[in-house]
């Protein structure tokens, strides 16, 4: 038997997840989670803040998450370079 879990759950994993570093050793925070036109909007905003080369944006696994699995839609985390000047804007 599988132990699947709650989509509360996988939104309190989803919640610790906030900061990653790279291979070249920067390190990165991550400023949302989540799909649809509110990622658009906040990926925007977030370019325009921070500037393009400072923002990644990383597909994520949407399993077990109803509103994303019914919708078709995919999970997207954006994430911001930490720096001085950045920190400072977010």
């Amino acid at each position: 038997m599988s132990e699947e879990k709650s989509e509360e759950e996988r939104m309190a994993e989803e919640d610790l997840v906030r900061e990653r570093v790279d291979h070249e050793g920067n390190v990165w925070r991550k400023v949302y989670a989540g799909g649809g036109l509110h990622f658009k909007n906040w990926l925007e905003q977030t370019i325009e803040l921070c500037g393009e080369e400072n923002v990644e944006v990383e597909e994520t696994d949407a399993t077990g998450l109803q509103c994303f699995e019914e919708g078709g839609e995919k999970m997207y985390r954006i994430w911001v370079k930490r720096s001085a000047e950045i920190d400072e804007l977010t």
